[in-house]
């Protein structure tokens, strides 16, 4: 049996599919998609097939419509729409598309590009914060398992990342991912067959790298290592020397997975440079061997990286890639400053006072006892600037018995080593822990005296805490910044260092908006939380009505909070402005609804901790993005500077903290302008690769051209609204356009209560009725724009409504009976009276299946055919009726789509004229022995001219995209299975004036 060829088994008809296994067959039914398909062995069929004919594979025929099933136009055209999309193996260039349930921005499509003229492939996703590098990689992983090169995939990242992960490759890729960390391993060891890795009986995987990385788990990954392989935040692993042995070890087991010629590697970060050239060269090096030394001022060097490594900035995408709405929200700055109060103030020249001659008294110890008492008096002042609350945990602790450091460090459950620096951890762009750090207190000050200090400053701070009103400005104007957002229609995020703080800021707001009679949701998220209870608190959060978040910076990175958040609090400013892009890149990112956010600094006044910070690092972080139009961040080698600028300021003593002069001085200091020429050289860089990499080859017009080809035969977003809107309202669903609680330019629908049949068969989910897990009788709201406004669901073509849908419209066309033809929404055949047209018309619907070859890039595998299909519309003028004329493409469309009904055609009429017309539409085959009439024939050999040019055109559309690799065009044919599927005819009859 052919592949693409239809057979009889147990009684039913089923299309053959490609098999990788030469003794088994995959067959999908004929009325049916991909998740129907199931494989029978050869040799049992045939044998059984001797005593049970039902179980031998026979040859089969698709059945021709009847004249018994004849309708009008409107049916015609819905039945044309829902064949469309059930395609599921589309013939289009760009087959990703037919599997997704995401309409990705136009220039998301660009490295998909780039990536089909590699071999293998081997990409540096470089682009901005929030552009949307998964969508983009995942892309690529999609086509190239529909184009049949790949069967398995890992994908590489931080484990605060593997969630995030799996959630895009199951809901938006209908790729099925497990995660393997720690804590999951015994489970998924359980579900593989005994005697089988999971490495190798999982196919779609996500893998902590630092879980991955470790001796006792590297060896089985890499023995079973699947054909791509794709590494989030991949700048994590650039090879690091002897500074930091976690991130070596990433490196190391990366270049284990380069070392193999022939695997697909995509590596994505939106920081691949962080200042050292060697570091970057080593990632470059994973993509080719060659490129470890590459000179990138060598024009040669450069157009030949160039294929491999795409770097956009926002500025790029909204001046190159115009589509029909902002692709980014603008972001609003504001910097909203306080004023110390007058015990805040007491208890900051306090402990400044405390912590000053710690660190003078030190200077004369050895390296690693000197940074830990910097490190301990730093943390002290950090907390109490925080909050009141964070200052009492932290003092309540040190005139303890606290734990020592090694003791306090977090648990890390997916490593096996920790980072031995707490002075750098606590700046590094790593998820940060938010508890107050504990350093032990004999290593600071082990005298009593101290202790009694310590006790004193505890005191200061509790009376700040029980009277936040009077003695806590900081709060206070933050309430203020909160209630003016929601009162603006923002939901913000608040972010804190530390649990205490979140915990204190999150109890005020809640107490403060039930004595105002505000009605908002105020929810606290820190990491004392699991993840599933972090995801599940902020899933609960309405998002039509106020909300506010107080977060720790354990959200800062890999959680996707645009669809419930438009606006930012930086509560505490982190000492490391590259965390301050990392929490704001949380709501300023693709998909984004709202056209601005809203980023609120909050800062005191009189604080030269703050002042610092601010007038040394987010000063000329802010100039770096005005001039390059991006982010760059801090260099990671002077990542500590934060601190010691700090350690400057407690040096000159408090008497110097209140000069006017304080800050020019601190410009002029050597770590100062060590950070400035550094942070000056990476600006000068990064403008410089984004300016060459930024992928301006491949030009808008030519993406366009591909999306077209592939939304001709599988329906583009408009197709898929009319289609469902019509299909509603052909099985009585009512709907209506929502307005209430959504923006004014948003395009919402909510439906009613569909009958009882349509209820399980389309929207049943399980034990849920909704497509949302919402009751149907709740209404169910939902759009067709992306990115689609919050408490609304997206719909796209293959979205399970639009996908339940058209396989229930078109199953009822193909299988009703006689008696079901009379009820059914839609059917195979039309007949209209219409004044579009001056001679007999007929318009055919034909489903075309291709076999499909694609070269391998791998020599081990067999060079197998993929099944492609299409829905092609055609039609015939009949001036004569032994002589029809062909119909243009754009005619045959123009008439099934805008034809309208002039007057009645009686149903018996109807009925004659289907049954005399359907005998003579005889369809194109390899062979055939009945001599065919005149009008037959002229109809078979224009069909059979139309498939074979439409083959070579999509075999056309299929080389140009991989035109940069010779020798895999030279291998790729499209050849059509026949005969083709007739899957509906609709007759046009001219007007006849009397």
């Amino acid at each position: 049996m052919n592949v693409g060829s239809i057979v009889k088994f147990r009684d039913r008809n089923w299309v053959v599919l490609p098999s990788t296994r030469d003794h088994v067959y995959r067959l999908r039914p004929l009325t049916g998609i991909m998740d129907d398909v199931v494989e029978v062995h050869k040799l049992l069929s045939d044998l059984i097939g001797y005593t049970i004919p039902e179980e031998r594979l026979s040859p089969a025929q698709f059945p021709p419509p009847s004249a018994e099933s004849v309708s009008d136009s409107v049916s015609a055209r819905l039945f044309w729409q829902a064949a469309r999309l059930t395609l599921r193996e589309g013939a289009a260039p760009l087959r990703c598309l037919a599997n997704i349930s995401i309409r990705p921005r136009t220039y998301q499509f660009v490295p998909l590009l780039m990536a089909l003229r590699l071999d293998p492939v081997r990409l540096f996703i470089a682009d901005d914060v929030g552009v949307g590098k998964t969508i983009e990689a995942l892309l690529v992983a999609r086509e190239l398992f529909d184009r049949g090169e790949i069967t398995r995939l890992a994908v590489l990242c931080p484990p605060y990342l593997c969630d995030q992960w799996q959630k895009e490759l199951t809901e938006k890729f209908n790729l099925e991912a497990v995660v393997f960390r720690s804590g999951m391993i015994a489970q998924l060891e359980r579900e593989a067959p005994r005697g089988t890795s999971i490495y190798e009986y999982f196919p779609i995987q996500v893998i902590s790298i630092d879980w991955v990385k470790t001796d006792r788990n590297r060896r089985l990954f890499l023995q079973y290592c699947p054909e791509l392989v794709i590494v989030d935040e991949v700048h994590g692993a650039a090879a690091a020397g002897g500074t930091n042995k976690s991130q070596q070890r990433r490196h190391e087991l990366l270049q284990e997975i380069a070392r193999d010629t022939k695997r697909h590697l995509i590596l994505l970060s939106a920081t691949p440079h962080s200042g050292v050239q060697d570091a970057f060269h080593s990632l470059l090096k994973l993509l080719d061997p060659k490129f470890a030394n590459c000179n990138l001022e060598d024009e040669e060097w450069r157009s030949q990286l160039a294929r491999h490594f795409i770097q956009r900035t926002r500025g790029d995408i909204n001046n190159e890639w115009k589509d029909s709405s902002p692709t980014f929200p603008e972001r609003c700055p504001r910097d909203v400053s306080y004023k110390l109060s007058e015990e805040w103030k007491k208890l900051f020249d306090a402990t400044w006072d405390f912590c000053s001659p710690i660190v003078h008294s030190g200077k004369h110890l050895e390296e690693h006892r000197r940074r830990m008492r910097y490190w301990g008096v730093l943390a002290l002042l950090r907390c109490v600037m925080s909050s009141p609350a964070a200052a009492v945990e932290a003092l309540a602790r040190r005139t303890e018995s606290p734990p020592t450091l090694a003791e306090n460090q977090p648990a890390e459950t997916d490593t096996d080593e920790t980072e031995s620096d707490p002075v750098r951890s606590d700046f590094s762009e790593e998820a940060a822990d938010d508890e107050v750090p504990l350093p032990d207190i004999a290593q600071i000050a082990d005298e009593q005296s101290a202790r009694n200090q310590l006790a004193s400053l505890k005191r200061l701070a509790d009376n700040l805490r029980k009277d936040p009103k009077t003695h806590d400005p900081k709060l206070v104007i933050c309430t203020k910044q909160v209630w003016q957002l929601i009162e603006e229609g923002y939901h913000p995020i608040i972010w804190c260092r530390y649990v205490a703080t979140a915990e204190y800021v999150g109890e005020f707001l809640k107490a403060e908006a039930e004595r105002l009679g505000k009605e908002v949701e105020v929810c606290v998220i820190t990491g004392r939380m699991g993840e599933d209870e972090r995801r599940d608190l902020i899933a609960a959060l309405p998002v039509d009505s106020p909300h506010i978040l107080v977060a720790t910076d354990c959200l800062s990175e890999g959680i996707n909070l645009q669809e419930k958040f438009t606006a930012v609090i930086h509560y505490d400013l982190p000492w490391n402005p590259n965390r301050l892009e990392q929490r704001e890149g949380r709501v300023d990112r693709f998909g984004q609804t709202s056209p601005s956010v809203v980023v609120v600094r909050l800062y005191g006044s009189d604080n030269p901790v703050d002042g610092a910070v601010l007038k040394i690092l987010y000063q000329k972080a802010d100039e770096i993005r005005k001039s390059l139009g991006t982010y760059v961040p801090l260099p990671e080698s002077q990542a500590d500077i934060s601190g010691a600028i700090i350690q400057w300021l407690l040096a000159k003593g408090r008497s110097s903290v209140d000069s006017e002069d304080l800050f020019s001085d601190l410009l002029e200091e050597p770590p100062v302008k060590e950070i400035e020429g550094l942070w000056e050289i990476q600006s000068k860089r990064e403008k410089e690769s984004r300016s060459r990499f930024a992928q301006k080859r491949i030009k808008a017009d030519e993406v366009q051209q591909e999306l077209e080809i592939s939304d001709a035969i599988l329906g583009d977003p408009e197709e898929v609204r009319n289609f469902l809107l019509a299909a509603f309202q052909r099985l009585g669903i009512s709907y209506r356009e929502e307005k209430a609680k959504f923006p004014p330019n948003a395009r919402v629908y909510r439906i009613g209560v569909p009958n009882s049949e349509v209820k399980d068969v389309v929207f049943s989910d399980g034990n849920k009725q909704a497509p949302a897990g919402r009751p149907a009788t709740d209404g169910w709201c939902f759009s067709f724009d992306s990115p689609t406004p919050p408490n609304a669901e997206f719909v796209g073509r293959n979205h399970r409504v639009v996908r339940r849908l058209a396989r229930y419209l078109f199953e009822k066309a193909l299988t009703a009976d006689e008696k079901q033809m009379a009820e059914a929404a839609i059917t195979r055949c039309g007949v209209l009276r219409t004044r579009e047209v001056t001679f007999l018309t007929v318009l055919l619907l034909l489903r075309v299946r291709y076999l499909m070859w694609f070269p391998s890039s791998s020599e081990t595998r067999e060079r197998r055919p993929l099944l492609g299909e299409e829905v092609l519309l055609t039609g015939f003028r009949f001036p004569d009726f032994s002589s029809p004329q062909e119909l243009t493409k754009e005619e045959a469309l123009r008439l099934l789509t805008e034809a309208g009904s002039s007057s009645n055609v009686p149903l018996a009429e109807k009925k004659e004229i289907a049954g005399k017309l359907l005998p003579e539409l005889k369809m194109p085959a390899e062979a055939s022995s009945a001599p065919p009439s005149p009008a037959s024939s002229s109809i078979t050999q224009a069909l059979r001219r139309l498939i074979d040019e439409r083959a070579a055109e999509l075999e056309k559309s299929h080389k140009r995209i991989r035109e940069a690799i010779s020798e895999r065009v030279r291998g790729l044919s499209i050849k059509p299975q026949l005969p083709p599927d007739l899957l509906g005819m609709l007759v046009l009859l001219p007007e006849v004036d009397l």
